[in-house]
């Protein structure tokens, strides 16, 4: 950990009266910022809060967007270098030239966050930093989650593009993940439970990837909800390229959300460390469809450290794609999704909107006790036959048989034809027999 005394006083003073500490070259793509750690050991740099009114210009935000520019998301050595400074400090101490510090060093040449942040402006897109009323409170939970795949930690801020809250959007929200090369069955269950969640009034997450991530948006927008695109990528950059038309449409009717300044591109780190963020934000992660190694699972390992639920979808056991989602449910509890209520059960609060186990249609015979469903078993579809002969059947006793067919005969089950009984004209029909 590094103390504050390495700030000579002149440094500290200018952090307090507020001085831009910037410098002004052009912005390059240097990364987005790691979620890294507090002075208690958590996963976050930076203690102090940014402004509630969200201007864009004050030294906080300056120092988060410079540090989201130089420093990669999740980076563990940013974490015990900066882990004990405020953002303010811990970019002015970057930009000092101290030795140590050639890791991040070599960004800073072209790093200009105040360029980053009109960029943004340009694009639509605000940064929305701790302290912010938009800043969801909930991706805090990422300072006590622990690493996976060497990345971790709250980011500096978060990039979004779009009309709608940040806050507001995920307090009811869930990530639905899942493979790019998806078969036709998983593309369908993602839209179908997408647009069944937005109907009621839950926000769809996903990262805006192929297959599962593009059915789930598309099927949150045909619905009533918001969806939300997490992308390891500016908010200003299309990627994939094919998916533009759609995060166009997610920035008019949702959101587009980054850790990544405006112009970065994706790398694949980058994605492992975006997985976190959809794990952070939402109250629960869907798998449709992954195979047994994916960036799927990977959410689904953060949405197990950050304390949400996991959910998986079943498919059949033949599909390798299956597999993973299939893994889930065997070794890792996660919760069998079979449709928007399992879903909408697993994020409410215990005890509420719970689902009722299915149950076959009732039958006419439900409430008969066994010995009449006996003699019905036994009673001929179309000839009729003697009492005797249905006791003998059906392993009773005439008088018993008999007092049965009466029963039924009263149920329109059976009717009495000379020479004896059969089933009932409406029971034939209801059992698929119209042969009179």
């Amino acid at each position: 950990m590094v103390a504050t005394e390495f700030l000579d006083q002149t440094e500290r003073q200018k952090i307090a009266d507020g001085i831009d500490l910037s410098s002004t070259p052009a912005a390059v793509d240097a990364g987005p910022s790691p979620a890294v750690g507090s002075a208690d050991g958590g996963g976050r740099i930076g203690s102090a809060r940014g402004s509630s009114n969200g201007t864009g210009d004050d030294a906080e935000r300056i120092a988060r967007a410079g540090l989201s520019r130089v420093i990669e998301p999740g980076d563990d050595a940013a974490l015990e270098k900066f882990g004990m400074l405020p953002a303010a400090e811990a970019w002015q101490w970057l930009r000092s030239g101290r030795p140590g510090l050639e890791r991040w060093s070599t960004r800073l040449a072209g790093v200009d966050p105040e360029a980053d942040l009109e960029r943004a402006r340009s694009a639509g897109a605000r940064f929305v930093i701790p302290g912010d009323d938009e800043w969801p409170e909930q991706i805090e939970v990422l300072a006590e989650a622990g690493r996976l795949s060497r990345r971790g930690g709250v980011p500096f801020g978060l990039w979004v593009r779009g009309k709608a809250d940040l806050r507001q959007a995920v307090e009811r929200s869930v990530a639905v993940v899942g493979s790019r090369a998806c078969s036709s069955y998983g593309e369908h269950v993602a839209s179908e439970l997408s647009g069944g969640l937005g109907d009621s009034g839950v926000t769809v997450v996903s990262g805006g990837a192929y297959g599962i991530d593009a059915a789930a948006h598309r099927g949150a927008l045909a619905g009533a909800g918001i969806t939300i695109a997490v992308l390891a990528c500016g908010v200003d950059v299309s990627y994939p390229k094919t998916n533009t038309a759609l995060f166009d449409r997610i920035a008019e009717e949702g959101l587009i959300v980054s850790e990544l300044p405006p112009g970065c591109s994706p790398t694949k780190l980058r994605f492992l460390a975006r997985n976190r963020l959809i794990a952070a934000i939402t109250l629960g992660t869907i798998v449709v469809e992954a195979a047994v190694r994916s960036g799927a699972l990977n959410t689904a390992g953060w949405a197990e450290q950050c304390g949400r639920e996991v959910l998986a979808v079943p498919g059949p056991i033949t599909s390798r794609m299956s597999a993973g989602a299939h893994l889930l449910v065997r070794e890792r509890n996660a919760i069998l999704a079979t449709c928007v209520a399992d879903v909408v059960e697993a994020i409410s609060p215990l005890g509420d909107r719970l689902t009722t186990y299915p149950h076959a249609p009732a039958e006419p015979t439900d409430h008969f006790d066994p010995d009449v469903r006996r003699t019905l078993d036994a009673v001929p579809v179309i000839r009729p036959a003697p009492a005797s002969r249905i006791a003998a059947t059906a392993g009773l006793d005439t008088e018993t048989v008999q007092e049965c067919l009466e029963t039924l005969a009263e149920a329109d089950l059976v009717e009495y034809v000379a020479p004896g009984w059969r089933l009932s004209e409406n029971h034939r029909h209801s059992l698929g027999h119209h042969a009179t």
